[in-house]
């Protein structure tokens, strides 16, 4: 049978993920790999969550191992809801709350809540990858905004706007990672913060705040999240416990107002019911035993030595002409090659070398800005960073010649 004359218009709008296919080349052993996007596993609380969940098996265990809500569990929107104002000064209500298969759930919920074919969508250039694999079957219309050492440049969004306005239209949603974006490791300062949200009332779109890497801060001081500046509901907060707890747990939770959430829930309906059980008790009692105030710094010790031995190394081995991101937490840096180099044809003579990275163009939706490449420095080992990081310097050297 021939399946392709069969597949809906929809399916046939899917196209792989350029990163995914790009890590098949790297799963050689003897590859250094700085392309994932991966917590360390020195990061996973394993005792806490094994004495969480002997508690939880032996005192809940039929309710843990149970069917819930598509909204998720009541106790964890509870715990979720005094962890937002205590950590991040959010007031959310437990029906402003849905939990998620992880943020990728999230983004796709909202493509498939909000956008139409040809609907305009703000993004931040470059973007992650895993938004425009989740919007794709939507056929948006992007918007990309350029960014610099302070994140999104928000004179440059204006500016958009008010041509996107005379044309009379709107972008439907405004996609950003105001913190340790991804992939470029920049921060978005808090004066461009404010004026994003301005932009947002002036021009009536709905922002979406991803914050994947928010407790991941190495240096500098805590800013505000978007959603605690949102006096008009007009923030969708998406949060997730995979660099906090586990990724494997798949847990995630988008705050937003209720008319949102409960058009989520529906469409969540369709896809997958409810999110697992196990994993919200688990993260609740991780919340409200004290585990995640316990772990946290642990994790962020880990993360800073490995991200000053990457800028270290770099800085030693990375030739003129070459300049890179120095993220203030996250886990990834962004780098920029000369002009007129290719990054992805330079990929080839990686892999030869034995090292590997994630091409800048897969995170821009025109494949433009082909001379940047993304660096991870949260799960290769210490001696891994320095070995790849001088035969990255060597590839680039070589190409540059």
């Amino acid at each position: 049978m021939q399946y392709d004359d069969e597949f809906s218009d929809l399916a046939k709008r899917l196209k792989a993920s350029e990163i995914r296919e790009l890590l098949k080349l790297t799963q050689m052993p003897d590859i250094i790999s700085f392309a994932g996007g991966l917590p360390n596993p020195l990061s996973f609380p394993v005792e806490d969550i094994k004495e969480i969940m002997n508690s939880l098996l032996d005192n809940e265990g039929a309710k843990i191992l149970q069917y819930g809500s598509t909204e998720g569990v009541i106790s964890f929107r509870d715990a979720l809801v005094d962890m937002m104002k205590n950590r991040y000064n959010v007031s959310a209500k437990r029906d402003e709350i849905l939990i998620t298969a992880g943020s990728q759930e999230a983004l796709y919920l909202l493509a498939k809540i909000f956008v139409n074919p040809g609907d305009k969508v703000v993004i931040e250039a470059p973007t992650y990858i895993g938004v425009l694999t989740a919007f794709q079957s939507y056929s948006p219309s992007y918007v990309p905004i350029e960014m610099d050492d302070e994140g999104m440049n928000t004179q440059i969004l204006e500016d958009k706007l008010k041509e996107i306005k005379k044309e009379g239209k709107k972008p439907k949603l405004i996609y950003t990672i105001p913190s340790f974006q991804n992939p470029a490791g920049v921060t978005m300062n808090l004066e461009r913060r404010k004026h994003l949200l301005e932009l947002s009332e002036e021009y009536d779109i709905l922002v979406v705040e991803d914050d994947p890497y928010g407790e991941l801060r190495y240096s500098g001081e805590r800013l505000p999240l978007l959603k605690s500046l949102d006096k008009d509901h007009r923030v969708i907060y998406l949060g997730t416990f995979s660099k906090v707890l586990s990724p494997g747990f798949r847990l995630a939770h988008m705050i937003a107002h209720e008319d949102i959430i409960r058009k989520a829930v529906l469409a969540k309906q369709g896809i997958d019911l409810c999110t697992n059980t196990v994993g919200q008790y688990v993260a609740r009692d991780y919340i409200n035993k004290g585990y995640l105030d316990k772990h946290m710094p642990k994790v962020i010790e880990l993360y800073k030595g490995k991200r000053d031995l990457m800028l270290d190394m770099m800085e030693d081995y990375f030739p003129d002409g070459v300049k890179w991101t120095k993220p203030d937490g996250g886990m990834f840096l962004w780098v920029r090659l000369p002009d007129g180099m290719d990054a992805e044809a330079m990929f080839k003579r990686a892999i030869e070398n034995k090292v590997a990275y994630v091409i800048g163009s897969a995170f821009y939706p025109n494949r433009d800005h082909k001379n940047t490449f993304r660096l991870n420095f949260t799960y290769p080992t210490d001696e891994q960073i320095k070995e790849g990081i001088k035969r990255l310097g060597k590839v680039i050297k070589e190409e540059m010649s």
